[in-house]
């Protein structure tokens, strides 16, 4: 019944939008074509200078309102992000101006010089130099833009500093899943055909460096002012790691590993006083269309202190003793109750 109902309003809309014109019509042979078209370009150029005017006046209205719930005024939370942040602005300041003032001057202009019977046309075919000026200027503004953004995306997708944090990121329809090495800072082989059961991110065991990482779900912990190098990857479709408050993004893509690297400045309860919002969470989305559940494909990062990131990373075990808890150390294949308190260092000597 509401679709029925809304269809009868567009229709009614068309209808009454048809006789206005066609009454509009019927005016202007009554009154003359000449005269009729002449009070028409009085009434468009009145409309297009207060649409200059109310436009402008709306703008600052929505930045006064709205800039205050943007992820601006608690600024960036990364290194990277400071500078992404800065060219923003500057790429904002540039084109701002230049869209501010030619369209300023297209609305001034169409009223200004509106039909007029004591000023007559000049027709102003063809300039060679003027031609040059707009299409150079914008020319090389453009290009240093584009050399700015060129310049953090190599940064930020080169090699992360030797003593970054690693974590693999694996997302899937519709969740993220993370993976961090263990005590050899190795992460080690997957192969796809071994993704089944626990073994969701497909790990090759079979690889020594496998043993000992660790697999997380949904939450990541990272340290505070430490370089943080995400390796991501996808399982079904193209996803895209989306890191707002890092000012930071990056395609997950089937098959082909893509990385980037940046430094976290502040920590989780920091940026609930930055914020003013004491439930902050940093959030990883999916920035990518990738299917009806894409919506709710959302992790959460904690970001903490160096001292509280190794208390967490030495309460999780090895992703081994998940997936083949009867291999874990003082334990059977009916008690496994001694899994979680099993150091990471002892992996590499309980071998497989």
């Amino acid at each position: 019944m509401t679709q029925f109902l809304l269809i009868a309003i567009v229709v009614m809309i068309f209808v009454v939008i048809f006789q206005i014109a066609k009454a509009s019509e019927y005016v202007s042979v009554l009154k003359g074509e000449e005269k009729a078209r002449k009070q028409n370009n009085k009434i468009n150029a009145f409309l297009l200078i207060s649409f200059l005017i109310l436009g402008l006046i709306g703008v600052w209205w929505c930045n006064d309102l709205y800039y205050s719930k943007t992820l601006f005024p608690m600024g960036a939370a990364s290194e990277m992000g400071q500078k992404i942040d800065l060219m923003l602005y500057i790429t904002i300041g540039v084109t701002g101006v230049v869209f501010v003032v030619t369209q300023v001057l297209l609305f001034w202009f169409s009223f200004k010089y509106q039909e007029n019977d004591d000023r007559k046309a000049f027709y102003f075919p063809h300039n060679t130099k003027l031609e040059l000026l707009w299409t150079t200027v914008p020319a090389i503004f453009l290009t240093v833009l584009v050399v700015f953004g060129l310049k953090y995306w190599f940064k930020m997708t080169s090699d992360a500093p030797k003593d970054a944090v690693v974590v693999e990121v694996t997302g899937h329809q519709f969740a993220w899943e993370f993976r961090y090495p263990g005590p050899d800072n190795i992460l080690g082989k997957k192969n796809y055909k071994l993704t089944k059961g626990a073994n969701s991110l497909g790990v090759d065991f079979n690889d020594p460096a496998s043993l000992d990482d660790i697999h997380v779900s949904a939450t990541m912990h990272i340290p505070v002012n430490k370089p943080v190098k995400f390796v991501i990857n996808a399982q079904d479709v193209i996803h895209d790691v989306g890191l707002s408050h890092f000012r930071l993004k990056m395609d997950a893509v089937p098959g082909i590993p893509t990385t980037l690297w940046f430094t976290p400045l502040y920590t989780t309860e920091e940026m609930k006083v930055r914020s003013g919002n004491p439930n902050f969470v940093y959030e990883i989305s999916c920035d990518q269309m990738c299917g009806k559940g894409h919506f709710s494909m959302r992790g959460v990062i904690i970001v903490e202190s160096a001292a509280d990131y190794k208390m967490w990373l030495a309460t999780q075990k090895p992703e081994y003793y998940t997936v083949f808890p009867d291999k874990a150390p003082n334990a059977t294949p009916t008690d496994t109750s001694s899994v979680k308190q099993m150091p990471l260092a002892a992996v590499m000597a309980s071998g497989k």
